[in-house]
């Protein structure tokens, strides 16, 4: 908690700080024990990768690129979206994707790679989280606002 500002230097308040930061925890300790979904939300170039290594070492769910507009809002579009991301991988495992043009291949191709980057984190969500907890707050802000 930010106790004031001075020459753009923020001056926070450790106690303050420090009583939320064990709320918030408790919180989350209770959703993953409950087994619920845990979105982690980290899309700077600084925490991508740590939010991906800690989203998966706690069996949860991350978003580590860019954020996608109505991702929590408009879940129906985006389910379609991860059932295409499965389709691509099913298909480009079995073989589907030797059997076309290179061309056709290679569009596919690219669109897997993009729906992976973007939708590879809550692929197997199977639904709206239960908690996000996002990386820096000013930088997160749409996903905070669609929360």
């Amino acid at each position: 908690f930010i106790f004031g500002v001075r020459n753009k230097i923020h001056i926070i308040d450790l106690e303050t700080t420090s009583v939320m930061f064990r709320k918030a925890l408790i919180e989350l300790n209770k959703i993953a024990a409950l087994k619920g979904k845990i979105l982690f939300v980290g899309t700077k170039r600084a925490a991508s990768e740590s939010v991906k290594k800690t989203a998966l070492a706690c069996n949860q769910f991350f978003v580590n690129h860019r954020w996608l507009g109505g991702m929590l809002t408009n879940w129906k579009t985006v389910r379609q979206s991860i059932k295409r991301l499965k389709d691509l991988e099913i298909q480009s495992q079995d073989g589907t994707f030797k059997k076309l043009t290179k061309k056709e291949a290679l569009i596919l191709n690219r669109e897997l790679i993009n729906l992976e980057n973007s939708l590879g984190g809550i692929k197997n969500m199977g639904g709206l989280p239960d908690a996000i907890f996002a990386v820096g707050a000013t930088h997160e802000h749409i996903a905070i606002k669609e929360a």
